[in-house]
């Protein structure tokens, strides 16, 4: 960590050059929503909202911006992109409302020649045209050295003189773009050092692109060198392979560099999810900071040490971004992992009955990929209510199920240490399945009795992937008993009640006791 420690300001770009993704385009009132949330739930410092001059309704979405944002004291923190053509970007701005213009400038000769074919002679003199108009407009204005990242490399003096000549022009801040993403973090550190030694009273934003996977890594040899400024986006939203990710960029500078912040953690994950609905980008589940399950928790052994004293956590806790830590069950779980998710739960199991459940939570992970925590109930009841009757057991069933046609099923048993097959076609793939075993339970003098009633629940919030509980209603003589089952899939967790009513009569038809 840093021992100097410093406010760093945080410029978002995603309604900007975020939105130069492949396929996002946002609408007026999605930009309108992100710029508000950006500014006053997450609280960034500065927010570029548009380029200049690209369609009426950019145009009627940044003046919207500009309205809230001037009524709610945010207007002087909202900047639009703007390029060197005298009064045509500074009056679409104006137009807006606005007050800042981020100057979109050549910041190597060779942009300068081939683009602009241009002189740098040349292109000052445009330059300061067009920041003497915004300047008697009453516009703030930054000044983007586009591609600096190359020009600084290929020819530094050009950089140096574009610098020089607009140094002492009314500049606000130099913003400093790596716009094809191909430095290293040692040459961003020695280009924006020898940038801020040389121009020691001005401001240096530094502005990151994630083609090397590494636009994390230059914001910190950038804040290293005496950037003041750092532009992100949320989710890495950009062109190619996007920008600097806002959360990662937020909680490196804080905890490896010790930078102060203006934003508020516990909404980084608000905004992810909102540009994540808005832009149809979603992000990976491994993200750092925002992703689904980089705060869980797989491994048993992990688990464990987390129960004994926390050996696998770190600074980067959940709480900091209003989430949790979440110990997945599943077929790699251990007893941590389970006893974890019972003290979220509030729950208390004897050892014995712990024991089982883990037990059960390993054989469904095997043919589901995670357990959740809203399914441990379910697990538990259906555990609870289980006796170790094996009089039939299922080995295998196969269940073939089409539109317009009846469903068939294949059922292999168990009963009494002989295997039995038969298969039975139904109007469903339970009712197939009650056919098929009657062939062979009608061996044993046995018959299913009839279906009273059928619930099939999944846990509250659940996913399509969520265990299913069924629970079913017997009529057994003169009483209703029920039965539960417990499964990923809605019949088989069917089939699984049938197969405890079966053991449980069989039970009793040996023994004469009555359950």
């Amino acid at each position: 960590m840093t021992n100097t420690s410093r406010h760093i300001q945080l410029m978002d770009t995603t309604l900007r050059d975020g939105e130069q993704t492949q396929g996002v385009s946002f609408t007026p009132d999605e930009k309108v929503n992100i710029a508000k949330a950006l500014l006053k739930r997450l609280g960034v410092d500065r927010i570029e909202v548009a380029s200049a001059k690209v369609s009426e309704g950019e145009k009627e979405a940044v003046s919207e911006i500009n309205r809230w944002a001037a009524a709610e004291g945010y207007l002087e923190r909202v900047e639009v992109l703007g390029f060197v053509d005298h009064k045509r970007s500074v009056d679409w701005i104006v137009k807006t409302g606005g007050k800042t213009l981020n100057l979109l400038t050549k910041g190597s000769e060779n942009h300068c020649r081939t683009q602009l074919n241009k002189t740098l002679t040349e292109h000052v003199a445009d330059i300061h045209k067009t920041v003497k108009y915004a300047l008697d407009q009453g516009l703030k204005v930054n000044m983007y050295l586009e591609d600096w990242s190359n020009g600084y490399r290929d020819n530094p003096l050009y950089v140096l003189s574009l610098m020089d000549a607009m140094r002492d022009y009314g500049i606000n801040r130099f913003l400093l773009p790596d716009t094809l993403g191909v430095l290293g973090p040692d040459e961003v550190y020695d280009g924006i050092k020898d940038m801020v030694t040389r121009y020691p009273e001005r401001n240096f934003d530094f502005h990151p692109h994630n083609d090397y996977g590494l636009a994390t890594a230059n914001v910190m040899a950038a804040v290293r060198a005496g950037a003041t400024g750092i532009h992100c986006t949320i989710n890495c939203l950009g062109e190619r392979a996007g920008n600097a990710s806002l959360a990662e960029v937020a909680v490196v500078l804080k905890d490896k560099l010790g930078m102060q912040l203006s934003i508020n953690e516990q909404h980084i994950l608000d905004l992810s999810t909102m540009v994540e609905n808005f832009s149809g980008k979603w992000v990976s589940g491994n993200m750092p900071v925002v992703g689904s399950d980089v705060f869980t928790q797989t491994a048993g052994i992990h688990a464990d040490g987390d129960h004994k004293g926390g050996l696998y956590e770190s600074n980067l806790r959940p709480e900091r971004f209003d989430r949790k830590r979440v110990y997945a069950l599943g077929k790699m779980s251990g007893k941590a992992s389970l006893l974890k998710n019972l003290e979220a739960l509030d729950l208390s199991l004897s050892e014995e009955i712990q024991d089982k459940v883990l037990k059960r939570i390993v054989k469904l992970g095997d043919s589901k990929q995670t357990i959740t925590p809203e399914d441990l109930p379910f697990i538990i009841a259906d555990v609870m209510e289980s006796r170790d009757y094996h009089h039939i057991k299922l080995l295998n069933c196969s269940i073939t199920s089409s539109l317009d046609l009846e469903s068939t099923v294949s059922v292999q048993v168990e009963i009494k240490g002989e295997t039995h097959k038969a298969t039975g076609t139904g109007t469903g793939g339970f009712d197939a399945f009650i056919h098929a075993a009657n062939k062979i339970l009608a061996k044993y003098d046995y018959k299913l009795p009839k279906l009273e009633d059928y619930e099939v629940r999944i846990p509250k919030g659940g996913e399509t992937n969520a265990l299913t509980e069924c629970i079913i209603t017997w009529k057994a003589g003169n009483k209703n008993l029920k039965t539960r089952g417990v499964h990923a899939n809605q019949v088989f967790a069917a089939i699984l009640a049938a197969l405890r009513l079966i053991n449980l009569q069989l039970h009793e038809r040996e023994t004469g006791t009555v359950n």
